[in-house]
């Protein structure tokens, strides 16, 4: 691992929270409103981990390993992503592909340690997350196919900087990729992270009954999650020359993450939540602007 992959790391353990924080200062911005403090994100997991877990006598090791492995994955699909002109340490031909499965996996063992609490409401938000998620993989996958197929690449280190972002096909995957940031994260109009009304919560009914440092791995593995997805939006927006370390190319692609999060708390102020039926048909409208877009691709 060269000092310049160490540095991709390294900034995204860092910086992952603050974008959270962004997102809050926006919508109170547009609410005038103080909000709360920029670093928020960061006072919470702190505060987290000083407190003590609770676990209930009916939950196994499955709750309290969702957690963990959740964070774990989440942690090695950063590894996999790379920053501006900086490869990822981990990358291989294929990595695109391990990528989905790693967020996969963590979705996985979050929905699994809900179900693992016996909660039937719990299970409701599990069941909503399964849903949702089973439409925007797809969009994923295809619109991530569709510019590996233009730039002959299967790696995400070399297929994101040679992406040409003015042709269409690629305009119509960052669409969908923003589509799947937004649904992928819970935010408006999938999700509001900031409600408790039990009949329109998803991910964070999931997360109710778990407190202390396992909560501190919900929040802070949530952080990198809007991170590293949102790496792929900022590599096909703004690309530079992979295998290259330039200060300035780094500090491109980290003040487009600040701008996607700035732009998230634009829509999240400017819309509403959408229906929990209309859901489905945003997702499968971002997954047929990937699948058009793969098509342009194999007839160019």
């Amino acid at each position: 691992m060269t000092i310049a992959s160490f540095l991709n790391i390294l900034l995204g353990l860092l910086l992952a929270p603050l974008l959270l924080g962004i997102v809050n200062r926006t919508k109170a911005v547009f609410a005038g409103r103080t909000g709360q403090p920029l670093l928020q994100a960061y006072y919470d997991i702190v505060k987290q981990l000083r407190k003590g877990a609770v676990y209930s006598n009916t939950a196994s090791w499955v709750f309290r390993a969702g957690p963990i492995v959740g964070f774990a994955a989440v942690l090695t699909a950063l590894c996999i992503v790379p920053l501006g002109g900086v490869a990822a340490p981990l990358a291989f031909s294929g990595d695109l592909l391990l990528f989905a499965y790693l967020l996969g996996a963590m979705r996985f063992f979050t929905v699994i340690a809900a179900l693992d609490t016996g909660s039937s409401f719990e299970g409701m938000g599990a069941s909503r997350e399964v849903l949702y998620s089973a439409l925007a993989e797809p969009a994923l996958l295809i619109g991530l196919a569709a510019v590996a197929r233009e730039t002959g690449s299967l790696s995400l280190s070399t297929l994101l900087p040679a992406a040409h972002v003015f042709s269409p096909e690629v305009v119509l995957v960052v669409v969908a990729l923003l589509v799947v940031y937004l649904c992928e994260n819970a935010r408006i109009p999938f999700d509001d992270p900031n409600t408790h009304l039990e009949l329109t919560m998803i991910h964070e009914v999931m997360v109710l009954d778990h407190s202390g440092p396992d909560f501190a791995f919900i929040l802070y593995g949530a952080a990198l999650k809007l991170w590293v997805l949102g790496l792929l939006i900022v590599g096909i927006v703004f690309p530079a020359p992979a295998d290259l370390f330039r200060p300035l190319s780094v500090g491109t692609a980290v003040a487009g993450l600040l701008g996607l999060a700035v732009v998230v708390g634009v829509i999240e102020s400017t819309m509403a939540r959408l229906r929990l039926i209309r859901i489905p048909q945003l997702l499968v409208a971002a997954g047929s602007l990937s699948a058009f877009a793969f098509l342009l691709v194999l007839r160019s």
